[in-house]
């Protein structure tokens, strides 16, 4: 993969649009991601057999899903390795998740007909509670585990910002998170809360924020 530029330090971090070639390590960085959430473990029952498989499943299948509709999916590289990965949906798509058959074909397929009632239903509490229907949606961020904790994470939330601000059909960005540990990095970021949904015997924080316009920074390179 190749982010457009000549990069002489090899060592910083550039941001690149994803496509199918970046499929398998966007899978392997978002399965590692989300494994051990708590929001997946509920979903997907963690304690029946074949959680894992699953999990990457539902990875798999979101990420054919965004890709087949075009969403922006970003990721950042260094030294040549993709270390992380975020798909940003567009205001309309995830709210009509519910309305794609072959995915949802797909999921009932590979995850059993209870773990994909449980996700729609899942997501279904999360648009009930968004302030207004013109939001972007971001259903999949993850950071190799190799690479946490330098700063990744919120180089590539920021992109994502200013991609959604680049963006006239939303004015907010909406994400979810069930670690509590998160909470402080996204309010950070200007998150707030918009609510929490129960799942079993712990919660799922839902929050927003405004996203305004601003001027356009340069274009990532495409991978």
């Amino acid at each position: 993969m190749s982010n457009g530029s000549d990069n002489k330090n090899k060592s910083e971090p550039a941001i690149v649009r994803l496509d199918d070639s970046a499929r398998n390590e966007a899978r392997s960085i978002l399965f590692h991601a989300y494994r051990n959430e708590p929001t997946f473990q509920y979903l997907f029952d963690h304690r029946r057999p074949g959680y894992e498989q699953r999990v990457r499943a539902t990875v798999r299948e979101l990420i054919d899903l965004y890709l087949e509709h075009d969403q922006d999916a970003i990721g950042v590289m260094v030294d040549d390795t993709l270390v992380a990965v975020a798909f940003i949906g567009d205001p309309e798509l995830r709210m009509n998740l519910a309305d794609q058959i072959s995915w949802r074909i797909r999921m009932v397929l590979t995850t059993g007909f209870a773990s994909t009632r449980r996700y729609l239903d899942y997501h279904e509490k999360i648009r009930n509670l968004l302030p207004q229907p013109q939001a972007h949606q971001l259903p999949l961020m993850g950071v190799n585990p190799k690479y946490q904790n330098r700063g990744y994470g919120r180089l590539l939330l920021k992109t994502v910002e200013k991609l959604c601000a680049e963006n006239p059909q939303g004015s907010g960005l909406v994400l979810d998170t069930g670690n509590n540990r998160y909470l402080p990095f996204y309010e950070s970021e200007g998150f707030r809360s918009l609510g929490k949904i129960q799942l079993g015997d712990f919660e799922d924080h839902v929050l927003f924020r405004e996203v305004h316009p601003e001027s356009k920074a340069a274009a990532p390179g495409h991978v």
